[in-house]
């Protein structure tokens, strides 16, 4: 699809998420951090999350959402999708992320926050019924993510760990 002669450029910070129309462009980078982008081939209408954290922040509701934490931002898009009618088997989903940002330091597996990440993303998608098209997670470094609303297009570039140490 066509780019539009205008759009809307939304650069997310960790702990954001944004659900937008056709003329929307969302970009972020990621480390240990996940995104998730949904995107409704027909409506045209999708978004991103970029959450920084796994846990189950359910204690703490009381003070509302907080996209940092990946089972918020998931209730943060059943909201969305609450809004415009629409049901996560309409959506095409991808994931991206959940890079090792210190390769080489052993970490007990409870504290691989980048790991953490990645399962928890995963789990939530299914739980709530979405099913991924594509997905480019883990190993080290970060990435690069922009997500055209037009097309649906993701574009990603992933700089690993090991690259930046050889070329350093």
């Amino acid at each position: 699809m066509k780019k539009p002669d205008f759009f809307i450029d939304i650069f997310l910070q960790p702990g954001e998420l944004y659900f937008g129309d056709s003329e929307t462009r969302i970009r972020t980078v990621l480390g240990s951090c996940v995104a998730i982008t949904l995107w409704h081939p027909t409506r045209r209408i999708g978004g991103m999350c970029h959450f920084m954290l796994p846990g189950n922040r359910r204690i703490q509701r009381h003070k509302g959402l907080d996209g940092r934490y990946a089972d918020d931002a998931m209730l943060m898009f059943m909201q969305e999708l609450h809004k415009t009618k629409t049901r996560p088997a309409d959506y095409e989903v991808k994931v991206f992320g959940g890079g090792d940002q210190f390769p080489g330091h052993s970490k007990p597996a409870n504290l691989r926050v980048s790991d953490n990440n990645v399962l928890a993303g995963r789990a939530l998608l299914a739980e709530h019924g979405f099913h991924i098209k594509a997905e480019h997670l883990g190993g080290t470094g970060h990435r690069n993510v922009i997500f055209d609303l037009w097309s649906g297009h993701v574009y990603m570039r992933h700089i690993s760990k090991e690259l930046e140490e050889i070329s350093a």
